[in-house]
């Protein structure tokens, strides 16, 4: 993945005492140490086999011969992570895939169950534990609903994905309905490469080889050289420790949108704990420039910013002079790709003046990009906890609200 640092206030490079907790950091990952049960994602090639991606296809086939929606129940890393990618290329195959489980809005499951009206749809729960609320809510209410259409038969309509001795396993042997492994050593926000993520987007008709191939290849060019991912983990905390709070992704391509979502869950997740932690936020531009722009420019010196910069060219609509004074002449003659890439060069020389900016370059949006991406925000991600000194692959302060909403509801009476 290229990498380059904008210079700006003399921040250029990041000091050799971070740079040489980074490449031991990095080390003890590959190594698959501290703590060796939230490793399972760190080696693409040894849990992404021709095996497990030949029965994913399999399964995905089965479900777009049986339905036109696959209805995907889950929250946070359980959908983030396919969510990007079918937002960000399409949905080209005739099962279209949608999204539950992800709030607790009466007035969201009714518009829902609109949708699915006259669908024949398929149901994916994916849950590590099974014990989050969201979807387990979003199962009843879709599981009455394949009920009431197929009867007995609405378990040939289920598919689970959970751990291998989960309640939800067991429940899914019960019951009848096809499961699907959900690693045990894999968090959610590092689940995108096995069955969580890969047989939505299989579904979908996206290739899941591709994007499998774009994380193994990123993940043999940082081991043969880890220093520019490492700077990138090193240079953050450096910032960090010189005041820097929030760390803007930016990109000037909407289809970005749910990959940058992926990446905050994955970073506020990772690193925001113990009283520490960047806080990650959205760029996306060039709408954004008209509201956040303004603070970005001008505001308190918090934020430092890296951009997502797709470097091919895709579309080309052209922008012709049809003779009427709009005072818009200025763009005759050009395409709109030239536009967005001088407004996008034009934003990142503008801040590049202001605040710390990072760029990283992709050729274009595609399933093997995206899989390079997903890897190296992972391993950065991993790398930079452990600068900080946090345990990146946990969650602790998730558990608060849950504790209270269950007391509320009274769990501790009913199950």
């Amino acid at each position: 993945m290229d990498l380059e640092m904008r210079q700006v206030n003399g921040f250029a490079s990041a000091p050799s005492s971070l740079m040489e907790r980074g490449l031991k950091a990095y080390a003890e990952l590959k190594e698959k140490k501290r703590p060796a049960d939230s490793l399972g994602w760190v080696s693409p090639n040894a849990w992404v086999t021709e095996e497990a991606l030949s029965h994913i296809e399999e399964v995905a086939g089965e479900i777009r011969k049986k339905a036109e929606v696959l209805l995907l129940i889950g929250i946070g890393g359980s959908n983030q992570g396919a969510r990007a990618v079918i937002d960000g290329l399409g949905n080209p195959s005739s099962c279209k895939v949608i999204w539950a489980g992800n709030t607790l809005s009466s007035w969201e499951y009714e518009r829902t169950l609109k949708e699915l009206e006259g669908k024949d749809f398929c149901i994916d729960v994916i849950a590590k534990n099974f014990e989050t609320l969201e979807p387990g809510v979003a199962f009843r209410v879709f599981r009455k609903e394949l009920e009431r259409r197929y009867g007995k038969a609405a378990n040939r309509y289920i598919y689970t994905t959970g751990t291998r001795g989960s309640h939800l396993e067991g429940l899914s042997q019960k019951e009848g309905y096809t499961f699907l492994t959900f690693p045990t050593d894999i968090g959610g926000r590092y689940s995108i490469f096995s069955d969580v993520g890969l047989l939505p987007i299989a579904v979908a008709g996206l290739s899941i080889r591709n994007l499998a191939k774009g994380a193994g290849d990123e993940a043999e060019e940082i081991d043969k050289d880890p220093a520019s991912l490492v700077r990138y983990a090193a240079m953050r905390n450096d910032l960090y420790g010189k005041g820097y709070r929030i760390e803007m992704e930016s990109f000037y391509e909407p289809r970005l949108f749910r990959f940058a979502k992926w990446w905050t869950q994955l970073m506020a997740e990772s690193e925001g704990k113990d009283g520490k932690g960047i806080y990650p936020v959205i760029g996306s531009y060039s709408e954004d420039l008209h509201s956040v722009g303004q603070f970005v420019q001008d505001g308190s010196p918090i934020i430092f910013e890296h951009f997502i910069k797709v470097t091919g060219q895709d579309s080309a609509i052209a922008l012709p002079d049809d003779g009427i004074d709009d005072r818009f002449s200025y763009v005759s003659g050009k395409t709109l790709w030239e536009v967005n890439r001088t407004s996008q060069e034009a934003t990142i020389r503008a801040h590049a003046e202001r605040l710390p900016v990072f760029t990283i370059e992709i050729e274009k949006i595609s399933e093997y990009e995206l899989g390079r991406l997903f890897y190296y925000f992972m391993t950065a991600c991993a790398v930079s906890g452990r600068i900080l000194g946090i345990d990146p692959f946990d969650q602790p302060g998730v558990e608060a609200y849950k504790n209270l909403m269950f007391e509320n509801l009274g769990k501790g009476e009913r199950v």
